[in-house]
């Protein structure tokens, strides 16, 4: 009915029968004490027992003056969590309704602010540079501030709520009106890049606060490490299956029409809002609350934990989750360096009207191999997973690169989603793993710095340049048009060279801190 598992820093004891209880007798306690000696285990820091009751998740202290071997400081005793069918259905709800609203911003909103305001690239790489820095303050602040307060749900689902709101603002920026306001059109084409830079950093907000702070911040308090690749793969493939909703959504609209554009956000906006007000009966931050309330004095300090994550101390305590990130940030660059042109590439340079038919069934191909390839991580650790996705990445930029017939274009697309997805999944779930349990989110601007901040200036700015030369087309109305070219892909699959070389020190350190 029970399973020790040993680790080199953890004892688990795992039932497999949830609807019983775990009972500590003195052989348990004695076979434990064994075992941890046999295999030189440190003692926790605090002398109590702590165990997690797997039939509700909760965790249960038990003093250590109620053992025998209580003269010394007992052992860390982690019962895996078991993850109920509604966290599940919050996990893919949340996520996904999420992801398609991400996708509008961070795939439409160029296309948006390409033809309706016809915007430079420079234009774009600026409106991405400005949603990441957005993105990474908020988490800052709203993460601190959630670990304060001691609540996640109400962050997360007001936060939905008001992301909703800021999605339908887009709906009323219309050339027509901007067009009568300013009496030029290049001059209103100039104020509707501006207003949709300014409103899309409005939504980040909202959307950072909701999605980037809490939501992740509440994945991490509900999962360990028995399941965390499991979490993430499902997490993970919600971009793809995000982007595939949205793809197969707008095939029924014109793009080319502000009306359509009207449509969307008032429908997208709509959704969100409502999940929202669902997460207000779905979210059971109950664990998340218990590990705030035994780490109360710790968040107190609200503006002191906002820079928690940026202390020497702290980066040296946790320098693994550091290094991690540094390689997740150098892989989320070659992402950045061709994402916010991906749509206008297919779309402008290789003519593919029905760039929707190429790639929902790459999407749906690599949803699945995403939703399976996290547990790989969970069998067989870090490195043995992320170097194949990183090379299934990069040869999708190879064939990108080359090839513009249709059938390999789908197959270059394939790779490509496969490896970014999968990545994803990858290095989310070691971040995870590596994050403090307690203070998860003093821990999420970090995160962002390195998953959203650092590449989302840093990534499109490289693409800006590579595009800086590229050829333009007048139209009808005075303003002209930049047309990406496939140089976005060799600069994307020369920056993914950087990341076989972060994976490489993570590997080094991971071997240092073993031999330690």
């Amino acid at each position: 009915m029970r399973k020790l598992l040993l680790t080199t820093n953890r004892v688990y004891i795992r039932c497999l029968d949830p609807s019983k209880m775990l009972t500590f007798t003195r052989e348990i306690q004695y076979l434990i004490q064994i075992a941890c000696i046999c295999l030189k285990i440190p003692f926790s820091k605090h002398p109590f027992l702590h165990a997690k009751q797997a039939s509700h998740g909760k965790q249960r202290v038990f003093p250590a003056k109620s053992f025998p071997i209580s003269q010394k400081p007992c052992y860390n005793i982690i019962m895996s969590s078991k993850l109920t069918k509604k966290f599940y259905a919050s996990l893919t709800i949340f996520s996904l309704i999420g992801q398609i609203a991400w996708v509008i911003e961070n795939m439409y909103f160029n296309v948006f602010i390409y033809k309706m305001f016809r915007a430079s690239a420079a234009q774009i790489s600026v409106m991405v540079a400005a949603s990441a820095v957005t993105a990474a303050v908020t988490t800052l602040l709203i993460g601190a501030l959630s670990d304060k307060v001691g609540r996640r749900k109400v962050f997360l689902c007001a936060g939905y709520a008001f992301w909703g709101v800021s999605i339908l603002s887009f709906g009323l920026i219309k050339m027509d009106v901007l067009t009568k306001m300013t009496g030029s059109v290049v001059a209103a084409a100039t104020l509707g890049c501006n207003i949709v830079i300014i409103l899309d950093c409005v939504m980040t907000f909202f959307g950072s606060s909701a999605n980037d702070a809490c939501f992740n911040a509440w994945l991490t308090d509900m999962g360990d490490e028995s399941n965390r690749g499991k979490i993430e793969g499902i997490n993970a493939m919600m971009p793809l299956l995000a982007v595939l909703v949205v793809f197969g959504s707008f095939m029924s609209f014109d793009l080319d029409k502000a009306e359509s554009w009207t449509g969307i956000f008032f429908i997208i906006g709509g959704v969100v809002i409502v999940a929202g007000g669902l997460g207000f009966f779905l979210i059971d931050d109950s664990k998340s609350r218990e590990l705030l309330k035994n780490a109360r004095e710790e968040n107190s300090h609200y503006f002191k934990n906002i820079f928690y994550s940026f202390r020497p101390s702290v980066i040296k305590e946790n320098y693994m989750l550091y290094v991690i990130l540094a390689a997740f940030a150098i892989f989320n660059i070659s992402i950045q360096i061709f994402m916010p042109y991906l749509i206008l590439y297919y779309e402008q340079s290789l003519k593919l009207e029905n760039y929707v038919l190429v790639m929902a069934p790459a999407i749906i191909a690599a949803a699945l191999v995403t939703l399976f390839y996290g547990r790989v991580y969970d069998k067989f650790g870090f490195e043995k997973s992320v170097i194949p996705v990183v090379a299934t990445l990069m040869l999708g930029y190879v064939f990108l690169y080359f090839f513009t017939n249709i059938v390999l274009v789908f197959i270059g697309s394939l790779l490509m989603l496969s490896g970014f997805l999968a990545g994803m999944a990858v290095f989310g779930a070691m971040v995870r793993d590596n994050t403090p349990q307690n203070k998860t989110g003093m821990f999420q601007g970090v995160r962002i710095i390195a998953q959203v901040l650092i590449p989302g200036v840093i990534g499109p700015a490289i693409g800006a340049a590579v595009l800086k030369n590229a050829d333009k087309i007048s139209n009808g109305d005075g303003t002209e048009s930049f047309i990406p070219n496939h140089n976005i892909y060799f600069a994307a699959f020369i920056a993914g060279l950087f990341i076989f070389l972060a994976v490489w020190g993570v590997s080094c350190l991971k071997k240092k801190n073993s031999t330690n």
